[in-house]
């Protein structure tokens, strides 16, 4: 006697040793004997041979027709043995082939036949079956689909569908979506990885356009255009400032942020005047504009293009613009004009007039070096009484911040500035021409601008401390390796910056927590002593800490990407050059650093050259997607020029040229496995324009 019966879900059938009332002892043809519960034992029979009949079942049960079984089937509960014997011969015993088969068939079917028990069924209401069959026949189209642009990928040709779902499907897949599952399989039948398959179906047709629409895709889903709104004026109850103020910016500036003005030079006293443009003095929190700017908190600079924190016309409104008075927190000190210690402080909410906004970009050569280091003439430019005494200052409280930060900033490294040939205002397309030029940090222009701001900054963050306002601050706790800037809402020592307290609040255009100190500090010009009660951000807010939260995250991906174009327009001016070789200095393990171009690369025979060692490396393929190329040293060049020296390269010097590198190869979401089962610290130079 046999038996068939179910174990862990699959049908086995086997010759009955021994039988008692709850159990069965059962030998299989392998010869393996187990122990079977009698609830388990579903079709006793003497023939055929265990192994035929559970291959005669399997057969007839692929061929039942579950229609024409479901129409047969009692609409109560029934027993497979019931259903054999309807559907095969009514009124006849069924086999125990039939049985098998009807058994076989009603298990694997669950859309038609739901399980009630041990071998017991009860079938799908008509609803729910049709419901059920429409799913499973939209399951085998999707099937059919995916299979079939798997094909076209294959074949070198991307589906629109796929096309349109690339940067999601690379970066933030959905993994149960026939566009994915489509490039997974392709990926798996040609052996290539995603990218480089879709790249080679022409999904990617520019490098700088996957660049740029992937930063899109993950940063601005929901476009870059600006929701209608006004900017509000401010009120004309505001005192006009008795000064002529001047801005220093690049000539593409548009978020004119801070001017400076100086008085009484020639008197013995000096007051430096530092204006900053001040449009909380008209958004109001949760506005309009406040809420633009808090979904944006930072302009986005790149070569030749930026996307500004906030809408043009809220810009210009409020943009210190020259020929006009402009609203303006102004935070004047006075200095001895001789020893250029402080007398003292005060901040005023005024309109400032802005008599010019002058350009480094067409001033940097006048008021150079020599400029400076020369004694006043007669025939001095405009405003150069006025910048020789800034310089002098500027000069003062670099080196009063490095005494207290023990060491000396270090400028061995140029600043770059990139240009394109793109019309202004317009959009690159990544084949314009670039040029790249280079500025020497620490440029007189640029110290004047630095060392006004951080002193404003550090001044006002004490200042909000005093009074008991909470701020948004920047702290270093030390300067050791590997300790970065944080910000928080505590008024804590940046050790990099040599200062006690540290806020950023001078750039309110272009940066919200800017913004945000600023209506605290405005809160403080008006108030007061009682100014913690008034300001909008109270004591221990969670606004405060949300906002730091997500400007860090934005302010980063920002400047990661900027780096990450920067190095694709590095690659293209080497191309559009015919660069094959370049003069490099050793930083460490294999990397190199080009003299001349803000590149950072790794080089096949560095290894073990001191840092600092001057070489010149042979380029090889540069690949515009993955921003990547690699170099061979050919010679090592004399230890003395350029950099060489390893005492020249300064840590902070390094770790701020890491974004040199960008993000490193680019990270692609796509899991071909799913188918088988501060970029520095807060340097002493000005923010790009």
């Amino acid at each position: 006697m046999y038996v068939l019966f179910e174990d862990a879900g699959k049908f086995l059938a086997g010759r009955i040793l021994t039988q008692a009332d709850a159990s069965l002892q059962v030998e299989l043809d392998s010869g393996k004997r187990v122990k079977v519960k009698a609830a388990h034992a579903l079709i006793p029979f003497d023939k055929p041979a265990p192994a035929e009949l559970l291959k005669a079942g399997a057969l007839l049960a692929a061929e039942i027709d579950l229609n024409l079984a479901w129409e047969f089937a009692s609409d109560d509960e029934f027993g497979f043995a019931d259903l054999a014997r309807e559907y095969f011969d009514p009124g006849q015993a069924p086999s125990p082939v039939q049985q098998a088969g009807a058994l076989m068939a009603l298990y694997e079917a669950p859309h038609y036949f739901r399980r009630a028990g041990k071998g017991r069924f009860k079938k799908a209401p008509a609803e729910i079956l049709q419901q059920a069959l429409a799913a499973i026949e939209k399951r085998k189209q999707v099937a059919a689909q995916i299979d079939s642009w798997a094909g076209e990928l294959a074949a070198g040709a991307c589906p629109a569908p796929i096309a349109d779902q690339l940067y999601r499907i690379l970066f933030k897949p959905d993994k149960n979506s026939p566009e994915y599952k489509a490039v997974v399989l392709a990926a798996q039948q040609t052996r290539k990885s995603p990218l480089d398959l879709l790249q080679q179906a022409g999904a990617i047709a520019s490098a700088y356009q996957f660049h740029w629409r992937r930063f899109l895709f993950e940063n601005f889903p929901k476009g870059v255009d600006f929701p209608a709104a006004q900017a509000p004026a401010v009120g004309q109850d505001l005192p006009l400032a008795q000064v002529q103020a001047f801005s220093i910016d690049d000539s593409s500036t548009t978020e004119i942020d801070d001017a400076l003005s100086v008085q009484g030079l020639g008197s013995g006293t000096v007051t430096l005047g530092i204006h900053i443009a001040a449009p909380g003095l008209a958004i109001r929190s949760d506005s309009a504009v406040d809420v633009i700017g808090r979904a944006r908190l930072s302009t986005v600079y790149m070569p030749g293009h930026k996307l500004t924190m906030l809408p043009d016309a809220v810009v210009q409104a409020y943009t210190l613009q020259a020929g006009r008075p402009c609203p303006a927190v102004s935070l004047y000190v006075t200095f001895d004009e001789g020893t250029l210690e402080v007398r003292s402080s005060q901040t005023r909410l005024e309109r400032v007039p802005i008599a010019e906004n002058l350009r480094h970009d067409q001033l940097d050569a006048v008021f150079g070096e020599a400029f400076f280091q020369a004694p006043a003439q007669p025939d001095d430019p405009a405003w150069g009484a006025e910048l020789r005494w800034l310089h002098r200052l500027a000069l003062q409280l670099k080196a009063g911040r490095e005494q207290v930060r023990g060491k000396p900033e270090n400028f061995s490294r140029p600043d770059y500035t990139f240009r394109l040939d793109n019309p202004a205002g317009s959009e690159p397309e990544g084949q314009e021409t670039v040029s790249i030029s280079v500025r020497v940090r620490g440029a007189p222009l640029d110290l004047i601008v630095a060392e006004a701001m951080i002193l404003a900054n550090k001044t006002w963050g004490q200042w909000l401390a005093e009074l008991g306002v909470p701020g948004i601050y920047r702290s270093q706790a030390s300067m050791a390796p590997g300790v970065k800037v944080r910000m928080s809402t505590r008024a804590l020592p940046h050790a990099g910056l040599g200062v006690p307290a540290y806020a950023w609040s001078t750039s309110p255009l272009r940066r919200y927590v800017d913004l945000v100190n600023q209506w605290q500090i405005i809160a403080c010009a008006q108030h007061g002593a009682t100014a913690a009660l008034a300001a909008p951000f109270k004591p221990k807010d969670t606004q405060l800490l949300a906002i730091i939260s997500a400007f860090d995250a934005a302010y980063t991906a920002y400047n990661s990407y900027q780096a990450s174009i920067e190095r694709y327009w590095t690659l293209r001016h080497l191309q559009q050059n015919g660069t094959t070789e370049l003069r490099a200095t050793v930083i460490k393990d294999e990397l190199v650093r080009a003299d001349d171009l803000p590149l950072v690369l790794p080089a096949v025979g560095a290894q073990g050259l001191a840092r600092g060692a001057s070489v010149r490396v042979k380029l090889g393929q540069i690949d515009e997607i993955m921003l990547h190329v690699s170099a061979t040293v050919i010679e090592h060049l004399d230890p003395a020029a350029g950099q060489a020296s390893g005492e020249l390269i300064d840590e902070d010097d390094f770790e701020g040229g890491e974004s040199e590198l960008a993000a490193g190869p680019i990270s692609i979401a796509v899991d071909v496995a799913d188918a088988q089962s501060e970029a520095g610290p807060d340097a002493a130079a000005p923010a790009p324009q």
